[in-house]
């Protein structure tokens, strides 16, 4: 796909692909939680247990990172025709890339989501994680929209 075939993916359907990814995620994870700790909200002792870190923030971190490196998305990416790519080159970014992605969100959070607000804003609609990364997240080309440059 060329450059000027593709248009930079803005907040809201970022948003909206996030819904969709947190949806998916809770589907899988409470029962998850319930067949570990034996019920689905699993009480006070899970909660402080090492077991209950890994499932419940290791695991959806594993599976995002593992969904970026095979296809570039996430499902909820997917869904709106969205991919992580490369900033400077417009191709497939590395695994140290997507790894410094995902803890970008963290860093994000932290600035009680100015990070990800960012999107809004920026001219290439990258969040501080895309930009802690150097990724951008694009899909084909729709309307009079921007096109991407490289």
């Amino acid at each position: 796909m060329n450059a000027p075939e593709l248009e930079y993916v803005g907040f809201w359907l970022r948003f909206l692909a996030f819904l969709i990814d947190s949806a998916l995620v809770s589907l899988l994870l409470i029962p998850l939680l319930g067949f570990v700790f034996g019920g689905i909200w699993g009480g006070p002792a899970v909660a402080d247990g090492p077991l209950y870190y890994l499932v419940n923030y290791g695991a959806p971190a594993i599976a995002i990172v593992i969904f970026w490196i095979g296809r570039q998305a996430t499902p909820g990416k997917m869904a709106i025709s969205a991919r992580v790519v490369d900033a400077r080159t417009g191709g497939k970014p590395t695994a140290g890339q997507l790894m410094i992605r995902y803890l970008g969100y963290y860093v994000c959070i932290f600035t009680l989501g100015i990070g990800f607000f960012m999107i809004g804003i920026d001219r290439r609609k990258q969040g501080l994680h895309d930009k802690m990364a150097g990724t951008v997240v694009v899909r084909p080309k729709r309307g009079g929209k921007q096109q991407v440059s490289f």
